[in-house]
């Protein structure tokens, strides 16, 4: 502005013509600098705005805005927002006694989800039922192939030890597994696992033996990631137990992989694997720095997340590493989520022998604790 002012008409009549000269060469320099620095500057703007940011997955808050904003697209039903975003609901059915003892009653029962008929064990306490209902634990198996899963005897002795303590636990058997209708999906790249497991608690908030503020969550191996996927979908979950838990930040899956003998993949005409093969052919391999993706990885949505969270890992666990629960305890460890990790010498994937009771020890001390 400075400049202009000197080549204001009453300024210039009074100056000597080599000043005059002078200003005025310098002046046309400004010019043009000032032209070749604007033109400079929305080139870059422009090339900027075609080129999408990298998402930035510490502030979840700008996901959950872009999703908002956005159209549908493939696989979102995959992504936290998504399944914060659906609506959950359900009720048992009729209760078929199966067993029974001094300590509790097993019951065969089944609630909807999906439009799926999903079936369960319920265990009841035979004790007086406390004011406001039992504390409940949803019970979420881990990998067992489809075909061989057995309701009222796989994870026996683990609903026994829990049942005897005082909890209502609902055993669930997700979809395609047991009786259960639906395709065993697979817990990683799709959410119909979490699907299943928030419509199971939506079904025991209305059981009239269950208080509804009292509800926690179970899970062994890949339950770990569906179990965490469930508890951040929900925010408001007191509890959460995993015991050899897998996969919680994708990362880890290349880090340390899975040792599963008894793995069975899917046949290569099932609608799971082509659904896997579209997967891969849209987003590629996991990348933290890829928008989808990281709307997948739990561990980008802990900020708004309350309640309590119990790891338990064997360090001879030769199926599931225990760095997975080593890791996920680094990353909670710098928020305020309240946590512990219970490391176990021996015990395998399974926590069995000695560290069984060590391990079902500790958890019941925590469910007592925070449900």
């Amino acid at each position: 502005m400075e400049d202009q002012e000197d080549l204001n008409p009453s300024h210039y009549h009074s100056m000597p013509q080599a000043k005059h000269s002078l200003s005025k060469v310098f002046g046309g320099v400004v010019v043009v600098i000032f032209m070749i620095v604007t033109c400079v500057a929305g080139y870059f703007l422009v090339q900027r705005g075609s080129i999408a940011p990298s998402p930035i997955i510490e502030d979840n808050s700008s996901i959950q805005t872009q999703l908002e904003n956005s159209e549908p697209f493939l696989f979102q039903d995959m992504t936290i927002p998504y399944l914060r975003e659906k609506a959950y609901e359900g009720a048992l059915t009729s209760l078929e006694e199966v067993s029974s003892n001094s300590d509790y009653m097993s019951y065969r029962t089944t609630y909807i989800s999906d439009g799926l008929t999903i079936y369960a064990q319920i265990t009841k306490p035979a004790n007086a039922m406390p004011e406001g209902g039992f504390p409940a634990i949803i019970f979420v198996h881990g990998y067992i192939p489809p075909a061989r899963y057995q309701t009222f005897s796989n994870y026996a002795s683990y609903v026994d030890a829990l049942a005897r303590s005082g909890f209502v636990v609902f055993k669930i058997d997700l979809r395609g597994h047991g009786e259960s209708e639906g395709e065993p999906s697979g817990a990683y790249y799709s959410g119909d696992y979490v699907v299943d497991i928030l419509n199971a608690r939506a079904a025991l908030r209305v059981t009239e033996f269950v208080n509804p503020e009292k509800i926690g969550l179970w899970g062994h191996s890949m339950a770990g990631n569906v179990g965490l996927r469930s508890f951040v979908v929900a925010r408001d979950m007191p509890a959460i137990s995993l015991w050899s838990g897998a996969v919680y930040t994708y990362e880890d899956l290349g880090k340390y992989g899975i040792s599963d003998a008894s793995y069975q993949p899917p046949d290569m005409n099932s609608e799971r694997q082509k659904r896997r093969e579209m997967l891969r052919e849209m987003y590629g391999e996991f990348d933290k720095n890829s928008e989808f993706w990281s709307q997948v990885v739990p561990i980008n949505y802990l900020d708004d997340v309350r309640g309590a969270i119990q790891l338990n890992h064997a360090v001879d666990d030769d199926v599931v590493n225990s760095g997975y629960s080593r890791d996920l305890n680094i990353l909670l460890d710098n928020t305020d989520i309240v946590h512990e990790f219970n490391e176990y010498s021996s015990g395998g994937h399974n926590l069995s022998g000695s560290t069984f009771t060590r391990a079902m020890n500790d958890t019941i001390k925590f469910f007592h604790e925070h449900l």
